[in-house]
């Protein structure tokens, strides 16, 4: 087919005014243009078309059980799920063309450059007017009492066990706590023994992730940027490689689950479920989601997830590849 050329493709982007483009999969091709718009690849007759991934920021389908990259869903909302996902580019452009950038410019990096160019473009976020106007929207209200001790440690031997310690705030990750967790993760990759570490957390959920009243609360957004980057979670769990395991139940969202993806070994209970919710927010991911979540199903998925704010259970979880395992310990 033929493309728009440089001048045109200036439309196709959050500044120009078309920020998504929704295509047929099995014709679409994208051109040698800077097309910054999210391209959503359909395949309304369920054939799943032999196509080039790379082309397409989302791939979806109404064949069942579709492989990656594709997203199943339902043959018979297919048209008014694609076009909420569309409606969700247009509330937050700005967000949603940056996150299918970020995804695409990071798929191959190594994981710590990953992280650096995600902190990028969230700390730019922060600053812009789709955050701005969630903020307004949004009263978070005072913080929530903080636990004294927000991280239990114990050890047994070469094993140490983290867990997460904030029940009554269903461990909403707050700064002490993601501070306690980086030292407890540095501490063991110091440790010349090389322990292994399990995360778990306490009460109902693993994590509802970033602790929302403390969001936009940076007065440096650069000074932000380099702290976060520096003392990285995701980072320190992933350099543990397969000395580290989560264990998951109940509510993983956002952070909560973009951590958790940085282990090499990743257990869940039956009644967890994972969420993204970050572009609703004029955000993207903050603590290593658009890395660490995009390594585990795909870009692809992982947009897929970002733009619906879908929950996925346990068995999409598995089967997708973002946990190994499903039990019932819990």
């Amino acid at each position: 087919m033929t493309g728009p050329d440089h001048l045109d493709a200036d439309r196709l982007s959050a500044p120009g005014g078309q920020p998504v483009l929704v295509v047929d999969a099995a014709i679409w091709r994208r051109q040698d243009v800077p097309i910054q718009a999210v391209v959503i690849g359909v395949d309304r007759e369920g054939v799943l078309p032999v196509t080039a991934p790379d082309d397409f920021d989302m791939m979806l389908t109404v064949a069942s059980c579709s492989p990656s990259p594709w997203v199943s869903l339902d043959a018979e909302h297919f048209g008014v799920a694609v076009e909420r996902l569309a409606e969700a580019v247009r509330k937050n452009p700005q967000a949603s063309t940056i996150a299918a950038a970020v995804l695409r410019l990071t798929a191959a990096l190594p994981l710590a450059d990953a992280l650096t160019i995600e902190s990028f473009a969230y700390s730019a976020l922060l600053g812009g007017a789709e955050f701005a106007r969630w903020r307004r929207e949004n009263d978070s209200g005072l913080p929530s009492p903080s636990p004294a001790t927000p991280l239990l440690i114990e050890r047994d031997g070469d094993r140490i066990t983290l867990t997460l310690n904030d029940p009554a705030n269903r461990n909403a990750m707050t700064a002490a706590m993601r501070d306690a967790l980086y030292e407890a993760l540095a501490n063991a990759l110091d440790d010349p023994s090389r322990p292994t570490v399990r995360l778990q957390s306490a009460g109902k959920c693993f994590s509802t992730g970033g602790d929302l009243t403390e969001f936009g609360t940076a007065h440096d957004l650069a000074e932000a940027h380099l702290v976060r980057t520096l003392h990285s979670n995701a980072r320190a769990l992933d350099a543990l490689g397969e000395r580290a395991e989560v264990r998951l139940h109940g509510a993983c969202v956002g952070s909560g689950i973009e951590l958790a993806a940085a282990a090499h070994r990743r257990t869940a209970a039956i009644d967890s479920w994972f969420q993204l919710p970050e572009l609703a927010m004029g955000l993207i991911p903050g603590a290593g989601g658009t890395a660490t979540v995009a390594r585990a199903i795909g870009r692809h998925r992982t947009m897929w997830m970002l733009l619906s704010a879908r929950r996925v259970g346990a068995a999409q979880a598995l089967d997708w590849g973002l946990v190994h395992a499903i039990d019932d310990e819990r």
